[in-house]
Order: structure tokens, then sequence, then C-alpha cells
């Protein structure tokens, strides 16, 4: 679709319309998700760049049993504790937010 432009005499510069950007327009995830894998037999597996990977639940359900469910971070195999735990440190407060580590930076000033 070609831009209207817009010309008024005895001036030198062309003007082109701003297209307005709704805010309802979402921007895209830098990060691809995980896919959903299903094999015939009942296999449920869930695969991010090649690796089992999931943050939601265990990566890989052989043949839909949850009870056999193993549960992966970037192809690293782990325990359900691990994966909880680690799944909890992924959120919070960077250091250099943290009240605690401000007094071992050197580049913070009161």
């Amino acid at each position: 679709m070609l831009a209207k432009l817009f010309w008024i005499p005895n001036n030198p510069f062309v003007y082109l319309p701003i297209k307005q950007r709704n805010m309802s327009e979402k921007k895209p995830n830098p990060f691809p998700k995980s896919k959903k894998l299903s094999k015939p037999d009942g296999t449920i597996a869930y695969s991010w760049d090649n690796k089992l990977h999931n943050w939601e639940g265990p990566a890989l359900i052989p043949e839909g049993n949850t009870r056999k469910a193993e549960y992966y971070l970037y192809g690293v195999k782990m325990s359900k504790d691990e994966w909880s735990e680690t799944r909890r440190q992924r959120e919070g407060v960077p250091y250099y937010k943290n009240q605690s580590m401000k007094s071992q930076l050197t580049d913070y000033r009161n």
C-alpha cells in the first residue's frame, strides 16, 4: 500500500502521515515458547531449541502417564524438587536493586 503524500505549495518539504499505533497491539515475544510434541502412543514432550524444556510443568510425559513425568530445563534432567526450586529462583529482585547488596557495590552512591 502506498503512503499518501501531503504537499504544501511554497514549501520544499513533503509530509508523510504518521501511523498511529494502538495500545492494544502487542509486541512479539522475543523468546519462542516451548513446542508441544505428541507421539501416537500418547507420549507428550515439550521442547525448546531442540532440547527438552518446560517452565510450566514436566517436559516429558511418557504414554500420557503423569506419574512417570520427567522434568527438564534446557535439556538437563531434574527431580521435581530441583525443578521447582530452580523455577522459584528465576523470579525476584536483581542483585543491584536488593538493599542488602548495595553495600557491596562500589558504584552505588547515596
